[in-house]
């Protein structure tokens, strides 16, 4: 009796694992296919396994209802014993397709292996009608219907048969009416990339709801192709890599493919991969591992077995390259923001001190780095150095030196500007002792900041407060503060033709003056800094000012860097507000905190008008 018992007790507790209820799982297999789209690119791969030279796609209208129709040239479905394409074997055979037996014995380029590719048009549409010939020279058709477990196999009503086969799928699901042609095309051409290449299939779009027509071309990746980096052998296989060097952009990603057909968008999707330098945004392009398990269902994720970790494996030997390939794009994309952040912040600068006081912004030359003026604006910073030092320089001398031709070349450059957009007067604020006089220029300019030299005409006046001016017109005024402290607002009217525009200069007329600007000397004729990085991440210092070099040393190991430097426009920014902070600084030696405060103020807002 306990022998028996034991026996018994084995028999409950072994067994083989069997469905309990095949149309629920069935149903499970149909609906496990989240993406429409996934669902369609399993129809045109259906026909490129049956060496399909042509695929049309049309979606269309009929009867008030939207449709989508799959047409190829292939092979059709195979046919049985009597001729006629074997419809019953394709539905009573899921989880068991024939193309998983001829991978078995050897024919490539056939992807599909589960038998349950059909059943995904349950997320597509209601019904699906599928039609192929048979060797009398008529066509067969097959009709399943969503939710329900039946099947119907009829001759279809034509005079002719037809090559291939025929998919039809109507009404598509409310949900997805509004997958259009255009998204189609641009899913089909990531998708099904390699296949398409590889295969030489031509598949187009007819979208007669929306009346267009596309053809699915692969998609080309752009940028510097990494050719040394091509394939890696393993002990299943050979992964094939197409790999691109890229500019940075969050976008950029590299897919992963099984057999030329996209399994994940972006590699990074799995967990061993979400890692440089795979999730840098410096790559696109392509992973091709033939070997690799894929999940029946969705077919968009990866078995984590066996094969997977040969797959992982294999990686080891070419990430440390791309990391250094990536480094080097690092260093060269800052060299170059480097050069134009700068040349941003320094015509930023050489713009504000247009409008500030040039007696207080006097610590460098803003004429550095212009390279050599031309023959007119010689001449005028003669008549404007005679005007300031000797007002009562014989006429006649002025009236000839405004009368020397300029060469030819140089009144050509002269001669580009365009007409007149706009005007400043520099200085447009600045303070002035009581009794004594400053100079004024009146800038006319084109839209594209050029200066405008031709056929104007400069009225100057005193708009509000007290003081006086030695003329009325002209590019040049002189300024005479009254005995009383004030404000004065200096305004200069452009006209050329039809077009005015108007400029204001605020004068700020003081009886004393800080004498303390530039005490030392130091710093004139420099030329506008330039400016380099040291990384000292964990110290509070931002920039530092190297006066034996005449730049200005970044910490970009700061915080405050880090997050600055995550947005073009807030970097620019941020490295001007730390020019301003060391030219004040430096301009202003001695200066209590709450003057240099003012002044930085002053600098940043005159500055950040001009960066762009």
């Amino acid at each position: 009796m306990t022998g028996k018992k034991t026996v018994t007790r084995k028999k409950d507790n072994t067994g083989r694992l069997k469905i309990g209820d095949h149309w629920n799982a069935i149903t499970i297999i149909a609906l496990s296919q989240n993406s429409p789209l996934k669902a369609i690119a399993e129809f045109v791969e259906n026909s490129i396994d049956a060496h399909a030279k042509n695929v049309t796609i049309v979606r269309g209208k009929e009867r008030g209802e939207i449709f989508l129709k799959v047409i190829d040239d292939g092979e059709g479905v195979p046919l049985n014993d009597e001729g006629i394409p074997d419809f019953k074997y394709v539905a009573t055979h899921i989880c068991d397709s024939i193309k998983k037996k001829l991978k078995q014995e050897g024919m490539k380029s056939i992807q599909g292996e589960y038998g349950i590719g059909l059943l995904s048009f349950w997320t597509v549409g209601e019904r699906l009608v599928l039609s192929s010939g048979g060797s009398d020279g008529r066509a067969y058709q097959m009709e399943m219907k969503k939710d329900e477990p039946g099947y119907t196999i009829t001759p279809r009503r034509s005079l002719f048969s037809h090559p291939g086969t025929e998919l039809t799928v109507h009404p598509i699901l409310p949900g997805i009416r509004q997958l259009n042609g255009e998204r189609i095309q641009h899913y089909l051409a990531s998708e099904l990339r390699d296949r398409i290449r590889k295969s030489g299939v031509t598949i187009g779009i007819k979208d007669r709801y929306s009346r267009k027509e596309y053809e699915v071309k692969p998609r080309q990746f752009s940028g510097r192709m990494l050719a040394d980096f091509d394939s890696v052998d393993t002990e299943l296989g050979d992964i094939f890599f197409e790999l691109y060097l890229q500019g940075y952009d969050p976008g950029n990603s590299v897919g992963l493919y099984r057999s030329g057909t996209r399994v994940l968008s972006s590699i990074t999707d799995l967990d061993f991969f979400d890692r440089e330098p795979w999730n840098t945004g410096y790559l696109q392009g392509m992973i091709d591992a033939p070997f690799l398990q894929l999940t029946p269902g969705t077919r968009g994720g990866i078995i984590h077995d066996e094969k997977y970790r040969v797959f992982c494996d294999a990686f080891h030997s070419i990430e440390e390259n791309l990391r250094s390939v990536i480094e080097l794009e690092k260093k060269a994309e800052e060299e170059v923001a480097s050069k134009n952040v700068l040349k941003s912040v320094q015509r930023a600068l050489k713009e504000a001190f247009l409008a500030l006081p040039t007696g207080e912004y006097d610590w460098f030359d803003i004429t550095a780095g212009r390279g050599k003026k031309t023959g007119a604006e010689k001449m005028k910073d003669r008549l404007f150095k005679e005007k300031t030092d000797a007002e009562t320089a014989p006429q006649a001398v002025i009236q000839e030196k405004q009368e020397q031709p300029e060469p030819a070349d140089r009144a050509a450059f002269y001669e580009s500007a365009g007409p007149l957009f706009s005007a400043v007067i520099s200085p447009a604020s600045c303070v002035v002792k009581v009794g004594t006089t400053r100079n004024f220029r009146c800038i006319p300019r084109d839209r594209s900041r050029r200066t405008v030299e031709r056929e104007l005409q400069i009225r100057w006046e005193i708009k509000e407060g007290e003081g006086a001016i030695d003329k009325t017109e002209g590019e040049f005024v002189t300024f005479t503060a009254t005995q009383e402290p004030g404000m004065v607002i200096l305004v200069a009217t452009v006209s050329q033709g039809e077009v005015t525009c108007t400029a204001e200069s605020i004068i700020t007329v003081t009886d004393s003056l800080l004498d303390k600007i530039g005490q030392d000397g130091k710093g004139s004729g420099r030329g506008i800094p330039g400016y380099t990085f040291v990384r000292a991440p964990g110290e509070l210092w931002r920039s530092r000012f190297d006066e034996d070099n005449n730049l200005i040393i970044i910490n970009n190991g700061h915080k405050d860097y880090i997050y600055a430097s995550r947005k073009k426009a807030r970097k620019l920014k941020y490295i001007c507000r730390l020019f301003a902070k060391e030219l004040v600084l430096h301009n202003f030696i001695g200066f209590d905190a709450a003057s240099l405060l003012e002044r930085m103020i002053e600098l940043t807002l005159y500055t950040e008008e001009h960066l762009h």
